[in-house]
């Protein structure tokens, strides 16, 4: 290497002289003789492939602990860099040697920059101003006295450099809550739109406003050789930058999307305009004496929320937040030594700065919560999530040893602190606070229990836009009149991908017609145009449409909580299978399965289960032309009742023909008593029985099916029919009897039921959560045109909740007793489905 292709720097943190050649980027190749790794584009290729991979992987491995993603990506830059990997000497020489510290960071620096862009996007600063002062007080509060925890902390480290910026910038790093981590965080554990939830946030939102503004006054009076003087101009100069992008450059973007056509896309002009903005913000801030990000963060806050914005999101999240973004995490982590932290005397300080700055976040957060009269576990709980740290502590760490303001030893203690403290909330939290589940007492809660000349309030969910024919058609049989008219809530079904980030969009209402900027948007803007379309030409239904984005394994509890602040009286789900061209079923997602099952377990009403077999290719037409065969099949039960129940009013719609079909058991059937109970060997009284009362079961089928033909003895759209039968082969017969002019079959799920006329057919069902019949009925080897809707109602949660519900024995006029309560619950307990467990 020739001496004149040499550039000798000096490294700032270990004054290494570190020569640098500005013609060695690319290589020639290795049959030339070249290692790829003395070149800085294969060496950097080869850091960012390692990082991506290592972090990825802890991402993996720290899932079952539900650990945000900062942590993984910080541990990994731990185990790459001097702290375990870093102490081989091969491995640091040849992977990451001092000469690509500077393409590494500068790069990290980049991938900062803008994903600090994004999260000024993302945030919404009117949230600011609609906080009430409940969250303020606990921003306030949360901030105060981990900072002066900070500033006692200085005082027990060694530090010869100037104490009053390195106070400063402790106390800042300890306040500090991470509003973006915290957001995944609340996600995670479902608490992001509880009362809690959001109190944590708009107090985090705040937290983060004022961090920026300590990190702007830190990093001023960071430079150890700077006057009085100079911090002074570099502050007046920032505020100017504010109101500069405040006042003159929002009101240009907002000119330049005014140019824009609503309806169209964004040009690759004004993109680019606003991406190179970015960096020139950013050349500004750093400029002027602050850390360039700031600048990009300040110009992110004043672009719009709309189009632009999530356009931008877009355009940049995958790439900035999934592989720039964690080489900066990493390069915290490899500029971590644990072996820095030397003595017993020090790791005895590290403890104590982990228990004394999250008892400062509680001791705050606990004092504004009893001013307020929260409960003491609320208060607890809100101070262990304003513990959250991530990004901005991560900004002030790095800045601060930068600008040596931190040595080794203190940039290692707090690395630690920030990982130990974050990394332990979603345990502590999930283990201390247990939210009470919300229980709104009101009545309708079952079809069977609404009145006859009153509203109808359903929640449909929407797997993919192909549910849609099916839910509409369904919902036009249903008889919305004037006396009796439908409520529909429809709920879009979403996966929650792993973008930290996402759950910072705020959602405001589209108008459509304008482009989708994703996949999801798209089909939930197919599926709002159908539903829309449908409402406008449909009479007495009113629709409202929504999205729920969440894991699989917690979607459920999205599904019943709407449900129940609807105060929904049936929940229509999908069925998780689809019909193929052949005519068979196939499933589509067997996610969506252990959804439904979970629904089936917790909902705070009756339920459907749809099996699209043909109801969505009958073509919509106006309400009096609707035309359909419905087939009703009852065995007894409250799910018969309830299915019954539905059957009866879709049969007042003038275009429906029903037929009901009784199934009795022959003479010679011998019917389960309550003394089988007792064979299981269960001789607790505190424990309830697991066969039902046949007789009383059996009594308020009768007198239920007595209204019923009473009613309609004069409707001759209405069949009423009676089979006897002795075992589940005749039943099977039975079924198959019936005409095949039907296109929908009603079924109640018969869950706790034992019936002898379906014994047998258990051991045949592929998928217990449809029951016996509507499995069977589901089926490929059944009709292949005839659709099946599976009715489980709804029957109260009894004393344990001591709340008078309509399927509850303080109701006058229920049919339902406590015995039988119990009774239904006890069938699901062996099942896990802990919601019936007192």
């Amino acid at each position: 290497m020739a001496a004149t292709d040499l550039t000798i720097s000096v490294n700032r943190t270990d004054n290494t002289v570190v020569c640098y050649s500005p013609l060695m980027i690319t290589t020639n190749g290795v049959w030339q003789g070249d290692n790829p790794l003395e070149y800085s584009l294969p060496l950097f290729i080869m850091q960012l492939t390692l990082i991506v991979v290592t972090t990825r992987a802890l991402v993996f491995i720290l899932k079952p602990l539900r650990q945000p993603r900062v942590i993984s990506e910080i541990l990994g830059g731990i185990i790459l860099g001097p702290s375990v990997l870093g102490n081989i000497r091969t491995f640091a020489k040849e992977i990451f040697p001092l000469r690509s510290v500077m393409v590494l960071e500068t790069m990290a620096n980049v991938g900062l920059l803008y994903f600090l862009f994004l999260v000024g996007v993302e945030m919404d600063l009117s949230v600011i101003w609609r906080t009430g002062r409940k969250a303020l007080s606990v921003a306030i509060g949360g901030m105060v006295l981990p900072f002066l925890v900070g500033c006692s902390f200085s005082f027990l480290l060694h530090h010869s450099g100037n104490e009053r910026t390195f106070l400063l910038f402790l106390g800042v790093a300890l306040s500090i809550t991470a509003f973006p981590v915290l957001a995944r965080i609340l996600a995670e554990l479902k608490l992001l739109s509880t009362e809690l939830g959001r109190i944590a946030m708009s107090a985090a939102l705040i937290n983060d406003i004022c961090a920026w503004a300590l990190l702007a006054l830190a990093i001023a009076l960071a430079e150890n050789h700077a006057s009085s003087l100079a911090s002074f101009w570099v502050i007046v100069s920032s505020v100017v930058f504010v109101l500069f992008c405040l006042f003159v450059v929002r009101p240009g973007i907002n000119w330049l999307i005014s140019r824009t056509p609503e309806g169209e896309n964004f040009s690759e002009f004004s993109i680019g305009l606003i991406l190179t903005g970015v960096m020139v913000a950013g050349f500004i801030a750093d400029a002027i004496g602050t850390h360039s990000v700031f600048g990009a963060f300040v110009f992110g806050l004043i672009i719009p929320n709309g189009p632009l914005g999530a356009t931008l999101i877009e355009k940049l999240e995958d790439f900035v937040s999934g592989l720039l973004l964690p080489l900066f995490f990493a390069i915290s982590g490899l500029k971590t030594n644990i072996g820095a932290i030397s003595g017993g005397a020090t790791w005895a300080i590290l403890f104590v700065v982990i228990i004394l700055g999250c008892a400062g976040k509680i001791c705050g957060t606990l004092l504004v919560a009893f001013f307020y009269r929260m409960p003491l576990i609320e208060g607890v709980t809100l101070g262990l999530l304003m513990n959250t740290k991530g990004l901005v502590e991560m900004i002030v760490l790095n800045v601060g040893r930068d600008q040596k303001v931190l040595d080794d030893e203190s940039f290692a203690i707090m690395v630690i602190v920030a990982l130990v403290m974050t990394g332990m909330i979603t345990p502590v939290v999930t283990a201390i606070y247990k939210p009470a589940r919300r229980f709104v007492p009101y009545k309708r809660r079952t079809i069977q229990k609404g009145k006859l000349d009153g509203e109808l309030r359903m929640l449909a969910c929407i797997h993919t836009p192909r549910n849609v024919p099916a839910i509409i058609n369904l919902l036009e049989a249903s008889n919305p009149t004037k006396k009796s008219p439908i409520y529909v809530y429809t709920l879009h079904l979403v996966e929650l991908t792993g973008r930290a980030s996402a759950m910072l969009i705020v959602h405001n209402t589209r108008k459509l017609g304008k482009p989708a900027v994703n996949r999801t948007q798209a089909q939930s803007d197919h599926i709002i145009n159908a539903l829309e379309n449908y409402e406008q030409h449909a009479n007495c239904v009113s629709i409202q449409p929504l999205t729920a984005i969440s894991p699989y394994s917690t979607m459920h509890e999205d599904i019943c909580n709407l449900a129940e602040d609807k105060r929904a009286a049936f929940i229509i789900v999908p069925f998780h299978k689809q019909q193929t061209v052949d005519g068979g079923m196939e499933a589509t997602n067997p996610q969506f399965r252990m959804v439904n099952q979970n629904v089936l377990a917790n909902a705070p009403c009756s339920v459907g289960i749809l099996v699209d077999k043909g109801l969505s290719a009958t073509a919509r037409v106006s309400a009096c032309q609707i035309s359909h065969h419905i087939a009703m099949l009852f065995f007894g039960g409250p799910d018969d009742r309830e299915a019954l129940s539905y059957a009866w009013r879709m049969s007042e719609h003038p275009g429906i023909s029903l037929t009901v079909m009784r199934f009795i058991p022959g003479e010679h059937v011998v019917e389960p008593s309550m003394e089988s109970s007792t064979s299981t060997g269960n001789n607790d009284p505190r424990i309830p029985t697991i066969v039902t009362d046949t007789e009383k079961e059996k009594k308020v089928d009768d007198e239920y099916l007595s209204e019923f033909r009473f009613r309609t003895s004069g409707d001759e759209s209405i069949v009423y029919v009676e089979k006897v039968v002795n075992n589940a082969e005749e039943t099977v017969a039975a079924i198959r009897s019936i005409d095949n002019i039907h296109d929908l079959f009603i079924v109640g799920r018969g869950q706790g039921m034992i019936s002898p006329l379906t014994a047998g057919l258990t051991e045949w069902s592929e998928c217990p959560e449809l029951g016996t019949i509507g499995d069977m009925l589901a089926s490929s080897d059944f009709a292949a045109t005839v659709s099946v809707l599976v009715v489980q109602q709804y029957v109260g949660m009894g004393q344990m909740d001591g709340l008078g519900t309509p399927d509850s024995p303080g109701d006058a006029g229920d049919h339902f007793g406590n015995m039988y309560q119990m009774n239904r619950r006890s069938t699901q307990l062996p099942r896990g489905q802990g919601v019936f467990t007192s």
